[in-house]
């Protein structure tokens, strides 16, 4: 076994290793950037080295940086974990170029399964069942139509060097081929440098299901199923082992075909085998096919370890250090069922923009394994991925694992940055899903009902108006602690001021999203007990102090959180109030900017990735006029009606705020006339009538 290894990655999966790494009696040495000087892996790691500036490009891209960083700490291998360099073959190379180990496949067995359409006719040699499609060298756009034409409607167009969606399009009918190619080729182009597509069958309904493999070079075997079918745009959201319905013969079948994948490369390490099967109907074994193969460890490994025992990062490591596989395939069973929910800061009714922002508070329910790389004071940065935390369950019966996966993600908590904590609560309530009927569209088909969000009841307002008062400050632990600078405002004797004749008052304005609402408060108590009546929209709550905590009429008080003037009751998977003072409301419709379409602004913070328009160009409504890439993803601009562009504020290349102005557009006829006439006497092209 390894003496000390180096962790090539940053958050939650280097936090992960560095947890299997010491309990082996192995020593780590993180890496960070800039922006992750203070990160949590860093503070885990026995030792930790500096290699660059936040961006990716210019720290865990940097090969130089890490391959320096483990020479000069004495690392024996470099774990890559999973994204940055994990799929890189000429990474794997150089890492053992250096003299150490590669923790993972040989650069060849990357090379092999890092195209898609070189590795979809290596599985057919292999006898994998794979989609029917167009794989080859040949691009010409006429040529690509006729095969999708042969191939028959509807296809999906795939880039070959693609992943996690991108440089990919659904294709209903032959008249919008041409343009969904353009699409996917620029886009692939873009993300990866390389534009070439293939061409496969559309399955309807389709099921993802993956087999994790593992290999020691010599031999391999699998570790059974994961159905990562909940996706949004081809991004997984929550997964589970193993396959609801998943016929024994089946698994048999797919885990045969994932070995032969496995083995046909001479493949060591762990990897995943991804199947896309017939989801119209029961699963069948000649109702699957091959779609790629991730050579590294996956992010929902945690499933499999749950339902299997075995600690894939410690296999990792000892096939890595020359052992053979720990144990054979007949000495693994299925032991339960389990889930995993992808918890990220993100704006869910915004499109699932990813969000950026201070972790002000952080905390997870009991009876649930989580796997984090922040925590309380943290911040998420538009650097990299804004993944939270990953939160797993498991149980006896799907039943029970998912009932516990209900539970862990009601009683997680965040504050100080928005999530789609509501949103997963929504998709682990679905009564599809808990039937265990998934899909891959199952999202986008239900998307209105799991965003919906209903607005909070009254108690929960008339807790947050007690709460943000500081009256709730001299609560019993466990159900809300209000940080200091809030009891300084609120005087122990007569907290609500002096009044005579007349029971104490007070006033508090709140505001919940786009609803400002005011909350009168009069103290009355009960039997010497503290307590209040608190009066809103016509609706009387009585709150009372009792030994047992704050009760608001029947219901005991929810955990909250006070954070200078934001209120974070955590109800319904969280809910944030603004305590508004009420003579600073003025009349603010006259310079509100809402629904304005002149100015296309920056949705988050980012980096201007490309600028399609100049000044004077005519554009139509849905017409593309940027690309802001954020936290790994590209987020394309449109324009929101006709108009006549005036000017471009930004340049392709530029480092953006949320809420920066872009482009702005002219917003009638003689305002086009004008920002066409600033460009001189040369001809421009003009809106049709």
């Amino acid at each position: 076994m390894f003496d000390k290894i180096l962790i090539a990655n940053r958050g939650e999966i280097a936090c992960r290793i560095i947890q299997t790494a010491r309990r082996l009696g192995v020593a780590s040495v993180a890496v960070y950037s800039e922006a992750d000087r203070g990160a949590r892996h860093v503070a885990l790691a026995e030792e930790a080295v500096p290699i660059g500036a936040a961006a990716a490009a210019h720290s865990y891209l940097n090969q130089r940086a890490i391959l320096e960083a483990a020479r000069r700490t004495g690392a024996q291998a470099i774990h890559p974990g999973y994204g940055f360099l994990s799929e890189n073959p000429d990474f794997a190379a150089a890492v053992k170029a250096a003299g150490l180990v590669f923790i993972g496949p040989s650069a060849d067995a990357i090379r092999a399964m890092g195209l898609k359409d070189a590795a979809k006719c290596l599985m057919e040699a292999a006898k994998v069942p794979v989609v029917p499609g167009y794989h080859g060298e040949r691009q010409d756009a006429d040529f690509l139509a006729k095969q999708a034409r042969q191939i028959g409607y509807p296809v999906l167009i795939k880039a070959v060097a693609g992943g996690g969606g991108k440089g990919m399009r659904q294709v209903e009918h032959a008249e919008g081929f041409s343009q969904a190619l353009a699409e996917a080729r620029g886009e692939a182009l873009a993300a990866f440098g390389n534009e070439a597509v293939l061409i496969e069958k559309f399955i309807p309904q389709p099921r993802h299901i993956e087999i994790q493999v593992f290999g020691d070079g010599l031999r391999a075997l699998h570790l059974f199923e994961r159905d990562c079918s909940l996706q949004r745009r081809h991004q997984k959201v929550i997964e589970e082992a193993p396959a609801p319905g998943m016929p024994q013969m089946v698994r048999d079948a797919m885990g045969q075909a994932a070995i032969r994948a496995a083995q046909a490369i001479g493949y060591c390490g762990a990897g995943t085998v991804e199947f896309i099967a017939d989801g119209s109907g029961d699963l069948r074994p000649d109702g699957f096919w091959f779609m790629e193969m991730n050579t590294r460890l996956q992010v929902e490994h945690p499933v499999t370890e749950m339902i299997t025992g075995v600690d894939l990062v410690e296999w990792q490591l000892r096939v890595a250090a020359g052992e053979p596989l720990p144990l054979a395939q007949e000495d693994l069973h299925i032991t339960g069922h389990s889930f995993e929910a992808r918890l990220y800061a993100e704006d869910v009714p915004r499109g699932f923009l990813p969000a950026t922002g201070p972790l002000t508070h952080l905390a997870f329910a009991d009876g649930c394994r989580v796997e984090s790389g922040v925590q309380s004071g943290d911040s998420i940065t538009p650097f990299y991925d804004p993944m939270i935390a990953k939160i797993i369950t498991h149980g006896p019966t799907r039943a029970i694992a998912l009932a516990r996966l209900r539970q862990a993600l009601a009683g997680c908590q965040v504050a100080g940055t928005t999530t789609n904590l509501a949103f997963l609560g929504a998709l682990a309530r679905h009564k599809g899903f808990g039937r265990g009927e998934v899909d891959t569209g199952l999202i986008a088909r239900d998307l209105a009902a799991l965003i919906h969000c209903p607005p909070p009841a009254a108690r929960i307002k008339a807790q947050a108006a007690l709460a943000a008062s500081g009256l709730m400050a001299q609560s019993p632990p466990g159900q809300g602690d209000a940080p200091s600078d809030t009891l300084d405002d609120a005087p122990s004797d007569t907290p609500l001021g002096f009044t005579l004749w007349q029971p104490l008052s007070q006033a508090i304005t709140l505001r919940h999203g786009e609803d400002l609402f005011t909350a009168q408060i009069t103290a009355r108590g009960e039997e010497g007990a503290p307590g209040y009546e608190i009066a809103l929209e016509g609706t009387i709550i009585k709150a009372v102090q009792q030994p047992a905590g704050w009760r608001f009429d029947a219901n005991l008080a929810v955990p909250w959180r006070v954070v200078g003037d934001v209120v974070m009751i955590f109800a319904d998977y969280g809910r944030a109030f603004i305590h508004v003072d009420p003579l600073a409301q003025g009349d603010s419709a006259a310079g509100d900017a809402k629904g304005d379409t002149s100015v296309i602004t920056a949705p988050m913070s980012g980096v201007v990735k490309a600028i399609f328009v100049t000044p004077g160009q005519a554009v139509r409504q849905g017409e593309q006029l940027a690309v802001l890439e954020a936290m790994k993803m590209e987020h394309a601009l449109f324009a929101p009606r006709d108009a006549v562009v005036e000017q471009v504020l930004e340049a392709k290349g530029a480092q953006v705020a949320e809420g920066t102005a872009l482009v702005r557009l002219a917003q009638n006829a003689q305002e086009a006339q004008e920002a066409q006439g600033a460009q001189g006497t040369e001809e421009k092209p003009t809106l049709a009538p």
